[in-house]
């Protein structure tokens, strides 16, 4: 184990991070706390180093985040020499370091946050429609064997203004005809709502 670098502040880790190239960064969080919790994910961003939180802090709100930013673990400056000596080598080791309480809280932190929701580009298609354009399309997909004339009645539009809507409707969702807008509205399963 080799010591190749000392830094006082972010900026300095920075411009010389990608020319030492370390396996583990000690990073020393009661300095900057801020500072140093935002800098870990621009900092895994440029090194493959590890980055192991050195603190006496018993802030373990600001453990926590630090972990959630990308650090690999935790160790106490109050610890025995062999113990943070072994912590490195665990994170090193591409492992993580972790008293059982911050674990438990990284895990129940973890299982409270909601998945993103699965993208659906046909969905977003139709969102982007203006409420009258969507009233439009689930008419028009309800009652498919209906004149155009008919279903501008129904809106109580001229059928240049339903003409008009539907040029819009068709450029948003990737349709050329009445007959595109149905199959789609079908195959999305837009025609549910009451009309």
């Amino acid at each position: 184990m080799e010591v190749i670098g000392k830094f006082t502040g972010c900026s300095e880790v920075f411009s010389q991070v990608e020319q030492l190239f370390p396996d583990v960064i000690l990073f020393d969080s009661d300095f900057n706390i801020e500072e140093g919790i935002n800098a870990i994910p621009q900092l895994i961003a440029k090194t493959k180093a590890k980055i192991l939180i050195f603190t006496g802090a018993g802030d373990f709100s600001v453990h926590d985040r630090a972990m959630l930013n990308g650090a690999r673990g935790i160790i106490g400056k109050e610890e025995a020499v062999e113990t943070i000596l072994r912590a490195i080598e665990k994170v090193h080791a591409d492992q993580f370091w972790l008293d059982r309480a911050g674990t438990t809280r990284l895990v129940l932190e973890l299982s409270r946050r909601k998945p993103p929701k699965k993208c659906n580009p046909e969905q977003e298609k139709f969102e982007a429609l203006t409420p009258r354009e969507r009233e439009i399309v689930e008419i028009l997909t309800a009652h498919a064997g209906e004149t155009g004339r008919a279903v501008a009645e129904r809106l109580h539009v001229s059928e240049s203004t339903l003409r008009n809507h539907l040029s819009s409707i068709y450029g948003k969702l990737g349709v050329t005809s009445r007959l595109g807008l149905w199959d789609y509205a079908n195959k999305q399963e837009l025609n549910k709502t009451k009309t």
